[in-house]
């Protein structure tokens, strides 16, 4: 019997992770993006917080996303408090599910609302979607069905093990055990904490409540446990994180903790003066309503004292001597992929700007040299490197996981281009450190080459920005114009040596400033060559392979004309004639 229990809640757990993944592919993420813009109306967050939490079907998840969005800076800890009163009443669905399997009667429409009368056809529809289905939206559907359908097998397992143990002595010991409310209590609270599910927790109550052993005397302690016990998760998360994820931590268990012994109170009062209700069998419906009415319940009485817990929070965890680190990407959100996927565009986003910023910067210094600029420009590409390495890292981990082709494209997208923009922060560093070299030399280059020079930067200054702009925008219109550009800043590159090579045969250049001329044309063709690249990735669909020699073929080889259009317009812009 206890096999059968135990297989029960495995089948249960797997069933709930199945459904979760599911539930989570098909939103696409877009729901726990919206955390990023979640605001300081409680209302409003609560609800956020309850809609994600049903998307995914697990509170416990929902909090340890949150850790991982207040460590690393997205979110802060003073608008944290609406989402996890929401997650907590938003966990409470699952409990209204596994209650249709207490329908009774045999009614044939009501035998139709019993999850066991239709879990089998659900399975058999989530394997056919699984199999058949080459599209991304309908398979997860198909996980949906198939998850569904192993959690309601699970519990009943579990219920059926439930009916065969009920006249054994240690089940009936353990019942002894559940008429002391602060015993039951103690129980489900490490019980949650060791299986990390509180839904697993009160679908087990609810499957004892199927027996008819139960009261509401001995349910209610039970489910505060699962209450209780939750918080297990989100607190193990949060070990090595700043102090304000370790206060969303804290949130979470004071607002279970302070609502569960507050109802604990109140039901030993109405004990003490002998409310029969409390004696009364409770149902399935029974454990699920004192579910939901102890997470709304809780709610709107701690709404009023929202700013005296979040001080009983800081009270707890406080502040350090030490600055609060912002890490880059947090470990916690590597199991959401949609959310860690948009958290590293968002980095690769920002790892464009400054890869921008720096060769601007680093151009600027062949015409008027900086000290402060020099020094800007050399920190900024150690960040650059920064950024590859911890970006790197984090997407190649992802790319193990099971990925939509949208998210699988966008992976590969960006771990394409963020060797090309930490290249272009390393020839922002050659640049400026060509510039050194003419400043501290006292060297600069003669009017014509200064023209000559002013055109090229002109257009790799347009390639750099239409490039960025494209990216972070993934605007493939801005992206198609790049590599017309790019031919023509290769066609330029090439005059411009020649016309240099002139120079020095006719003793109008030396040969020292020669070197300085040729190293930043080399440096800016590379910009360009990178910055082809960049566009490329921009520009191709998830069903294209991330081939950009072929692609550019491709490109220049339409019939449309829009390539020559384009490269004749840039020709015609940067032409040297036109000094």
């Amino acid at each position: 019997m206890a096999a059968e229990l135990l297989g029960g809640l495995a089948f249960f757990l797997y069933g709930m992770t199945m459904l979760s993944g599911g539930l989570e592919n098909l939103t696409g993420g877009t729901l726990e993006q919206t955390l990023k813009r979640v605001t300081r109306n409680p209302i409003l967050s609560f609800f956020l917080g309850a809609g994600i939490t049903i998307a995914i079907q697990s509170s416990s998840a929902m909090t340890v996303m949150l850790v991982g969005l207040v460590n690393s800076g997205i979110v802060e800890f003073c608008d944290t408090f609406g989402v996890v009163m929401g997650s907590n009443v938003g966990t409470t669905l699952t409990a209204w599910l596994l209650s249709l399997a207490g329908i009774g009667g045999d009614n044939f429409f009501l035998t139709l609302l019993k999850p066991m009368t239709f879990a089998p056809i659900l399975a058999f529809l989530g394997i056919l979607l699984r199999m058949i289905s080459k599209e991304e939206k309908k398979k997860n559907i198909g996980l949906i069905f198939i998850g569904f359908a192993i959690l309601m097998t699970g519990m009943d397992f579990m219920s059926n093990s439930m009916n065969s143990v009920q006249e054994m002595k240690g089940f009936q010991n353990l019942l002894t055990a559940f008429s002391s409310p602060i015993i039951a209590l103690l129980i489900s609270v490490v019980f949650t904490g060791i299986i990390q599910s509180s839904a697993a927790t009160i679908g087990i109550v609810q499957a004892l409540a199927l027996t008819g052993a139960i009261t509401y005397e001995m349910a209610i302690p039970l489910v505060l446990g699962a209450n209780i016990g939750t918080c297990i998760t989100a607190f193990l998360s949060s070990f090595g994180t700043n102090k304000n994820a370790k206060r969303v931590v804290a949130l979470h268990i004071y607002v279970n903790v302070i609502g569960s012994v507050v109802c604990m109170i109140i039901l030993y009062i109405l004990k003490a003066i002998g409310v029969s209700v409390l004696s009364m069998t409770v149902s399935m419906f029974g454990v699920a309503i004192i579910h939901t009415l102890f997470n709304l319940v809780n709610t709107v009485c701690l709404i009023p004292f929202k700013k005296a817990v979040f001080r009983l929070c800081e009270l707890t965890v406080k502040n350090s001597d030490d600055k609060t680190h912002t890490v880059f990407l947090d470990e916690r959100l590597f199991n959401n992929t949609a959310l860690a996927v948009s958290e590293c565009h968002r980095l690769t986003n920002e790892m464009a700007e400054y890869a921008r910023t720096s060769l601007i910067k680093s151009i600027s210094l062949i015409s008027t040299y900086d000290g402060e600029t020099v020094n800007y420009i050399k920190e900024t590409e150690g960040l650059i490197d920064k950024y590859e390495d911890k970006l790197g890292t984090y997407l190649v981990r992802l790319s193990n996981n099971e990925l939509s082709e949208n998210l699988s494209h966008s992976i590969a997208r960006m771990l394409h281009s963020i060797g090309d923009f930490e290249r272009i922060g390393d020839h922002a560093l050659n640049i400026c450190k060509v510039a050194e070299e003419m400043h501290n030399k006292g060297i600069s280059f003669s009017d014509e080459a200064k023209r000559e020079i002013a055109v090229i930067t002109n257009a790799v200054t347009e390639i750099l920005n239409m490039t960025v702009d494209s990216f972070v925008n993934d605007d493939i219109e801005t992206a198609s114009h790049v590599e017309p550009l790019e031919q023509v800043i290769d066609k330029l590159n090439k005059r411009l040596k020649s016309r240099h090579v002139a120079r020095l045969q006719n003793g109008e250049c030396t040969i020292e400033l020669g070197f300085v001329f040729t190293d930043l044309l080399t440096n800016y063709e590379r910009v360009s060559d990178h910055c082809s690249n960049i566009a490329v990735y921009t520009m191709q669909l998830p069903s294209d392979k991330l081939d950009a020699h072929k692609y550019l073929a491709k490109i220049k080889n339409s019939e449309d004309g829009t390539f020559v259009d384009d490269f004749n317009m840039y020709s015609e812009k940067y032409s040297l004639n036109n000094i």
